[in-house]
């Protein structure tokens, strides 16, 4: 079966039709912005990590048990590149696949996936709740307390990091940047409107 180029749109059509939850689909986009920044930072396309980014999680919300595989067989029916498929697949490795992350893409979905969720966290504590003007330094403090945020996998976040061969407080620095970018849609601008320091 011939494959085809997906769309943002198409991506975003396949997400709100197996997600219905806003704190999922937030996530997804939370991650889709951080993939598109750090794809820009190092000259990769910025388009089809996005999108991975997007649709990493599709069967989370009605597969939960059988994560990752049905987003595997949802792409592959909707005639999706196999690495595509492999990208999104092998964000759960160790967890619920053992797709290891190979490439650039692979190995940032990987780190930046849980990161996004202890990044938004930390936002919605802040009494301005605006990624505007968090920083690195702030989401380290966070970090510490391992009550705070408690389901967030912080040793995967680190495994991420180690497997790009970056520094923690980069990816963090990063990951907060990508997420500004879509900080709106996220519910995150608070009030700062982008007048916040710098992470």
């Amino acid at each position: 079966m011939e494959t085809i180029v997906p769309t943002r749109q198409q991506a975003l059509d396949l997400l709100q039709q197996y997600n219905h939850s806003d704190r999922l689909r937030k996530h997804a986009l939370a991650v889709e912005a951080a993939m598109r920044y750090l794809a820009r930072k190092h000259g990769q396309p910025e388009e089809s990590w996005g999108i991975i980014g997007l649709i990493h999680d599709l069967d989370y919300e009605q597969f939960p048990e059988q994560h990752c595989t049905k987003t595997a067989e949802i792409l592959r029916r909707n005639r999706w590149p196999e690495d595509y498929v492999r990208a999104a697949v092998s964000h759960g490795w160790g967890i619920c696949s053992d797709v290891e992350p190979l490439t650039d893409l692979e190995k940032t979905l990987y780190a930046v996936d849980e990161l996004t969720g202890l990044i938004t966290a930390a936002v919605l504590v802040r009494p301005s709740r605006s990624l505007h003007d968090l920083t690195a330094k702030s989401v380290r403090k966070k970090w510490k307390d391992k009550r705070f945020a408690a389901g967030v996998d912080r040793e995967l976040i680190e495994k991420g990091a180690a497997l790009l061969g970056v520094d923690l407080t980069e990816l963090i620095t990063d990951t907060i940047a990508g997420m500004r970018q879509a900080a709106d849609e996220l519910g995150l601008a608070g009030d700062a409107c982008g007048q916040g320091e710098t992470a």
